[in-house]
């Protein structure tokens, strides 16, 4: 696999992922949305559905890892070769960033809607949001994820232990298919696996368990001219980076001792 390859499958399928997953949380987060108050299951089936449409977009061409985390586990289990990291993650966060921007585009309207409607701006400011919150401006949930209850220990815990479950789950991918793999209904399997992480780990964090998945929209937030946008919350911002690269690579070590 090239490195053109990569970089081209991995921009484009962690576009895509980023688009329809952020769109998801766009559509019920943002006033005149036809969507708005859906609700969390909502947003799990959306995220799901999201990655099996970017792996199954680009999985003949890059792999579809579309997660520095995925990578990082596969590198340490020896099924993706360290010299091609760099360029799985800068692609990887390119994506991403580019998959934000589109959010943008699409719901134009609706952000600034939303972000120049007085009771919302009212609300937001007098912490009817939640304490939680406060460091994070009015539409940041739609780019980038925040802990419900702000603990580093725990939020950094559930970021890893999702991860771990993400990873590992798409490592044995195949292991009782006579070690042949799903082939592609690997990417629907992943799919479920990424629901599953959202209804029964997400509460806590809203599982980002993708370092690039909230580093990149978050950038992007910080550089869209959104009226009244408020912070990015760069004081939380490490741990769904660092949780999830963590969650990674002890993936990888575990498949390695306890299923190679």
């Amino acid at each position: 696999m090239s490195s053109s390859d990569i970089f081209i499958g991995e921009t484009i399928g962690t576009a895509v992922l980023i688009l329809l997953g952020g769109g998801v949380c766009a559509a019920v987060t943002l006033k005149r949305s036809k969507a708005q108050n859906a609700g969390w299951l909502a947003i799990t089936f959306g995220w799901g559905f999201a990655v099996l449409t970017g792996a199954y977009m680009v999985g003949g061409v890059s792999g579809a890892h579309l997660n520095p985390a995925v990578t990082i586990g596969l590198a340490v289990e020896g099924g993706t070769p360290w010299s091609k990291v760099p360029i799985y993650l800068g692609s990887q966060l390119l994506g991403a960033m580019i998959g934000a921007f589109l959010v943008w585009v699409a719901y134009y309207g609706h952000f600034r809607a939303h972000l120049t409607d007085p009771e919302i701006l009212a609300a937001h400011r007098s912490g009817i949001e939640g304490p939680s919150k406060q460091a994070a401006g009015p539409v940041l949930g739609v780019f980038s994820t925040g802990p419900e209850i702000r603990n580093v220990a725990q939020n950094m815990a559930t970021e890893i232990i999702a991860t771990v479950v993400l990873v590992l789950a798409i490592l044995t991918q195949g292991l009782n298919a006579d070690g042949d793999g799903l082939g592609p209904l690997g990417a629907l399997v992943t799919a479920l696996v990424v629901v599953a992480i959202g209804l029964g780990l997400g509460g806590p964090t809203g599982y980002a368990i993708n370092p690039v998945r909230d580093l990149g929209p978050r950038i992007v937030h910080a550089l869209l001219p959104l009226p009244n946008k408020g912070g990015s919350d760069w004081s939380y911002a490490w741990i769904p980076v660092a949780g999830p690269l963590i969650g990674g690579a002890l993936a990888g070590l575990l498949y390695n001792v306890a299923f190679a």
